[in-house]
């Protein structure tokens, strides 16, 4: 199993200054991220959502942290691949030069960016998004198994042109797709690449997603293959904040949780602008009870169903705590089927030293314990 960190750039207060310090603090984290034994850094990519993901370049990001470091490998979690973001070519191109200089390190991700906030940003036809996704992934997967890309789609007509410079990894960094439905994740498995997989709504929920992509991987032929090389790789989220303090832990990150969930419902639900306040001692639990039923009662009032997916970021059972803690929440991960732990511990209210400490006790704590196990 691998262990891995991934980075919105979630801000609370978003000033000019704080900004500035969170993205040098971001880099730090993952640098920390290496020296602990992680395998892997995740950096997602997102357009003007303030509060919920100042991180709008993770080519520059990525490139700052590989040279930084040595071993863990790069992903991006992910590219927004709608052709307004980033035309196909241009996201080759780069992912090409990333792996390159940092020695082949580099995991490449896709993803919609479908709110309407960052559509509008490009002009990107929020109708389109899906089959732009899938369009690029096939450009990508060619685009260096031969000595010039041609590709004549439904959407793009590329005539044969060299792609430079070649990746290091052959024929190309491993693949991903961004999956929070049944549908993402069929199609995953169908193009022959891996899954990140949002994982708020608990084991049980993975559980149920790993068999819907472990039946799609069955019931699978070649035919929408997107590469000669196949990804069957099953990557899911885990929110976690580890201190010596039990219930410290679990009051930081469940505040921070509950800014995540606030941020995100604002820019893909419209709901309000999210509570930014950390308020000693407050019971965070019960807040995050009530920030979810103000959203079920939203919700009602405009006659939108209200699924399990609706409320999945309130809930609040997660890695808070010890780390025995955070081990035991590990492996029930681990038997829903994760091949991969993306630890999300950089959430809006959460400070930095609450981040380094958790990375630490991961990194001499809850990762050699699995270690140990599969050597054993």
């Amino acid at each position: 199993m691998k262990f891995s960190v991934i980075f919105e750039a979630q801000l609370a207060d978003p000033t000019v200054e704080r900004e500035h310090q969170l993205i040098r603090d971001s880099v730090e984290q993952a640098v920390l991220a290496e020296e602990m034994g992680f395998d892997r850094i995740w950096a997602v990519e997102h357009h003007s959502l303030k509060w919920y993901a100042h991180m709008s370049a993770p080519e520059i990001f990525l490139t700052w942290v590989a040279a930084r470091t040595s071993t863990i490998r790069i992903g991006h979690g992910v590219v927004c691949m709608p052709f307004r973001f980033n035309h196909p070519a241009r996201v080759a191109e780069r992912a090409a030069m990333l792996d390159l200089l940092s020695g082949g390190r580099l995991d490449l991700g896709a993803g919609r960016g479908g709110t309407l906030q960052e559509t509008s940003l490009c002009g990107v036809d929020k109708e389109r998004t899906t089959q732009e996704v899938e369009e690029a992934l096939q450009i990508i997967g060619k685009a260096w198994r031969s000595e010039e890309l041609e590709h004549h789609g439904a959407l793009l007509d590329i005539d044969p042109h060299p792609i430079l410079p070649r990746p290091q990894q052959t024929p190309h960094p491993p693949l991903f797709l961004a999956c929070s439905r049944t549908e993402t994740l069929t199609q995953a498995a169908e193009l022959g690449i891996g899954a990140l997989v949002m994982g708020f709504a608990g084991p049980e929920s993975i559980a149920g997603m790993r068999a819907a992509y472990d039946a799609a991987i069955a019931g699978r032929s070649d035919a929408r293959f997107v590469s000669s090389v196949v990804n069957d790789h099953f990557s899911v989220l885990c929110p976690t904040i580890v201190l010596d303090d039990r219930e410290a832990a679990r009051s930081v990150g469940i505040r921070g949780q509950r800014f995540f969930a606030q941020s995100i419902g604002h820019w893909y639900g419209g709901a309000g602008i999210p509570d930014e306040a950390v308020v000693e001692g407050a019971d965070e639990a019960a807040a995050m009870r009530e920030a979810a039923e103000q959203v079920v009662a939203r919700l009602h009032e405009h006659d939108i169903p209200v699924r399990p997916t609706s409320t999945a970021t309130f809930n609040a059972d997660h890695a808070y705590g010890t780390a025995d803690d955070a081990i035991a929440y590990v492996e029930r991960l681990r038997d829903a089927g994760a091949d991969e732990i993306m630890c999300l511990v950089q959430m809006g209210t959460v400070p930095q030293e609450a981040c380094m400490e958790t990375l630490r006790q991961w990194g001499e704590k809850v990762i050699p314990y699995f270690r140990a196990q599969e050597a054993g």
